[in-house]
């Protein structure tokens, strides 16, 4: 057996070693612990994933150590830590993300806080009720690395992960509309309405929508987009008739879109383009104006219930709008009217404007137009459209007693003439009517016709007496009745006396030359 080496002998040949490699053997055992400290950083680096900054405008139902950041349904983070701002105006949660997930976190990636919400016709995040809020994310489709993300108020409507199209809808007005409302098409939901923003100038309301696949391929760039809420109600000569998208539509509102027939063979319309709005199926469909020319109407008259976008009608065609209305007064006369301006479309008069190639030939076309409509007593006057609203409107006709008018084309608007509206009319009649009335000699006519009434009195008294004096007469008992009826035996008897003489001479006309013959024994 060898030789147990003793510990003397071990440490000279540690130090033989420690001097042959020029390590002293002091320091080996430091180096290995480095190395090893080293490695665990780096593993845990490795399998700890990248850490994230999210602000949110507040941290309600959320916890450091237990909010849970999921996608998907799959849980990759918790929130680590949770503090205010400087300024106290947001809160900033930092977030422990799990491995392998670097390639998540682009610049369009998005986060919210998952709460139960209830929005137009969506109603999620129930389940958050049992297990609490968490924050769910959305991965962005951009190559951009970021670490810090802004959390969005409200969950996005529509993933874009889903086949389809967004659209930019413009309105003046944002109606019923909500987040999730629902888009039609020939009344079948295909899309909803993902978010909307008031313009910066305040004018009008930015209206995105999503379509999904494959239906937003029947949405070309001259498709129509209009406000389906509630129902649409319409008398005509066939009826009552009633039309709504859905019961969906009635209580939160919705959008329908359709395509002219003529248009269907055209490409699909890009992503983010722009639609207007309109309120409803007829004016989204209502011919576009081409040329449209100004004019100003001088009314004399009220024009309450005139509004501007009240139609401008020829006999019952809608040939243009009301634009603006005014009021004025004449400081030398003192005179108040009312300057209504029109916008008239010469194509909706049948006029076809073909080969113009210059503007002044377009204003001789308007010129001529206008003065034969004119010179055929065409006027404007103020109707009423709806009796129930009071809504008005102005209407052109032909007055063929209308005084004749010379426009004017160097004022700018020209001015069309008028005339009173039908109910200043009326009343003027009605005032014409009265003043006649006040002119008769009414007190005359009265005094003339109770004079009438006397008289008729005493005659009716003296016909009643006239006729006791009849009933008296006709009594059964009275002389006059006795007399009465020996009268009428007698005129009974002769009656008859003169029935025998005219059979007598009917057998024997002779007897008027010779006499009656004596009768034979």
């Amino acid at each position: 057996m060898p030789e147990e080496q003793t510990p003397s002998a071990a440490v000279r040949t540690s130090r033989a070693l420690a001097r042959r490699h020029g390590i002293s053997a002091v320091w080996i055992i430091p180096i290995i612990a480095a190395a090893l400290g080293v490695w665990v950083a780096v593993n845990r680096i490795m399998n700890e994933g990248p850490k994230l900054t999210i602000y949110f405008t507040s941290a309600d139902g959320l916890e450091a150590g237990k909010t849970k950041i999921r996608y998907k349904g799959v849980d990759i983070g918790t929130i680590s830590a949770i503090r205010l701002s400087s300024d106290h105006r947001v809160a900033i949660a930092t977030a422990q993300m799990a491995p392998r997930t670097q390639g998540f976190f682009v610049a369009d990636t998005k986060f919210w806080v998952v709460r139960p919400r209830i929005s137009g016709a969506t109603v999620t995040g129930l389940g958050t009720l049992i297990s609490g809020a968490y924050i769910g994310m959305e991965i962005g489709s951009s190559h951009a690395y970021r670490y810090h993300f802004i959390a969005l108020d409200t969950p996005p409507v529509i993933s874009t992960e889903a086949p389809g199209r967004f659209y930019v809808l413009r309105a003046g007005d944002l109606g019923s509309l909500d987040y999730g409302a629902p888009v039609f098409f020939r009344r079948l939901q295909v899309g909803r309405v993902a978010s909307y923003a008031l313009d910066k100038n305040g004018q009008y309301f930015n209206i995105k929508i999503f379509v999904r696949a494959p239906y937003d391929q029947f949405i070309t760039a001259d498709s129509r987009f209009w406000q389906a809420s509630g129902f649409n109600m319409k008398l005509s000569a066939s009826g009552l008739s009633v039309q709504t998208q859905s019961v969906l539509s009635i209580l939160i509102g919705g959008i329908a879109f359709e395509t002219p027939e003529d248009d269907r063979l055209e490409p699909a319309a890009r992503s983010n383009t722009v639609f207007t709005l309109y309120s409803d199926r007829a004016t989204a469909f209502e011919p576009t104006a081409r040329h449209p020319q100004t004019y100003v109407l001088i009314f004399n008259e009220s024009v309450r219930g005139l509004a501007p976008g009240a139609p401008v009608e020829l006999r019952g065609i809608k040939i243009g709008e009301v634009a603006d209305i005014r009021a004025q007064m004449d400081v030398r006369t003192a005179a108040f009217s009312v300057p209504v301006t029109i916008h008239l479309d010469p194509q909706r008069l049948g006029v076809k404007i073909v080969e113009l190639n210059s503007k002044a030939n377009l204003e001789a076309v308007r010129e001529r137009l206008i003065e034969a409509l004119v010179a055929h007593g065409a006027r404007a006057q103020l109707r009423t459209g709806n009796l129930l609203t009071g809504a008005a409107y102005v209407a052109f006709d032909f007055f063929p007693g209308a005084k004749p008018v010379k426009i004017d084309w160097s004022q700018s608007p020209v001015r069309l003439p008028t005339v009173p509206g039908q109910l200043e009319a009326t009343e003027a009649r009605i005032n014409a009517v009265v003043a006649k009335l006040n002119s008769l000699p009414l007190r005359q006519i009265g005094d003339n016709l109770n004079k009438t009434l006397n008289d008729l009195d005493l005659t009716l008294v003296s016909a009643r007496g006239a006729l006791n004096n009849a009933n008296a007469m006709v009594a059964p008992e009275s002389e006059q009745r006795v007399q009465l009826d020996q009268t009428l035996a007698e005129i009974r008897l002769a009656a008859r006396s003169i029935r025998a003489l005219a059979d007598d001479l009917d057998r024997h006309p002779e007897e008027l030359l010779r006499g009656k013959r004596a009768e034979s024994k």
